[in-house]
């Protein structure tokens, strides 16, 4: 199951870098600065930012004084993260693998990563690893199921009378989705004065900036499901789209589409 899912989450992501950019990123960025706090990170930190993307996290680092590394798994996130934070040290990893030495770190985060890996519990524990004793674990992961920003697509695919497709796994995260549950995750990984906190915000945007780059792009599971339908379909889609997200029409012609998040902090 676990190498099931890691494989799809390579071919999903391949080549996504830039769409990826451009939208969901967008998104996540409101929890860069709340990780780096519960990482502990400010100068002279040295520090790891595992499933980095476009780079953000690390880039917000670096302006705090931080020693920063970072992984992702698809190449082309790590150029992309090159590209945002010149000479930022960026290795292409899959998590468990974590390709430094053991302690080298004073603090490690990843924002939503966890959620995309085959073996949750495999991941923690090889950041844990890099981890100095006393150096302090901060995760990120969306509420699941996904609602709000998560789950609009998915919402109008659904409503569309497209199935779900059979070839596509279910995330080994998804049980972990909660408060309780992503504590325990964490702290079975050997992480001590684990706290999660629930974080619910609104990402405001246009509802067709939004379809064009969590629908049209092929960005992430509902992007590829998408992408597999013929012009009538997806214009059924997109109409079944439109009613759902004119709920959450705010001012201006825009959108706020709520997000609801985890986050997580522990120490070695």
């Amino acid at each position: 199951m676990a190498e099931e899912f890691d494989l799809y989450e390579r071919e999903l992501w391949a080549g996504r870098a830039p769409a990826y950019e451009r939208g969901f990123a967008h998104v996540t960025r409101y929890m860069v600065g709340p990780l780096l706090d519960a990482a502990g990170v400010t100068d002279g930190t040295r520090f790891l930012d595992v499933g980095t993307g476009p780079g953000f996290v690390s880039r917000a680092a670096v302006e705090r004084g931080a020693r920063v590394s970072a992984l992702d798994a698809e190449p082309g996130m790590a150029e992309t993260a090159r590209r945002n934070v010149p000479g930022l040290d960026v290795r292409v990893a899959v998590l468990p693998e974590v390709p430094f030495e053991d302690g080298t770190f004073d603090a490690v985060a990843g924002n939503f990563v966890i959620n995309h890996v085959g073996d949750p519990a495999a991941a923690i524990g090889a950041l844990r690893r890099v981890l100095r004793g006393g150096g302090r674990l901060a995760l990120t992961c969306w509420v699941m199921p996904g609602s709000g920003a998560l789950a609009i697509v998915r919402e109008a695919i659904l409503a569309a009378g497209v199935p779900w497709p059979d070839d596509i796994p279910e995330p080994p995260f998804l049980e972990h989705g909660e408060p309780a549950a992503f504590r325990r995750l964490v702290a079975a990984a050997g992480l001590t004065e684990v706290a999660v906190e629930e974080v619910t915000w609104e990402h405001v945007t246009d509802a067709e900036h939004w379809w064009e780059t969590g629908a049209l792009s092929g960005v992430g599971t509902n992007g590829v499901i998408v992408g597999r339908q013929d012009a009538a379909t997806v214009a059924r889609i997109k109409a079944e789209y439109d009613k759902i997200i004119a709920g959450y029409a705010v001012a201006d012609g825009k959108v706020a589409l709520p997000a609801h998040a985890l986050l997580a902090g522990g120490v070695r």
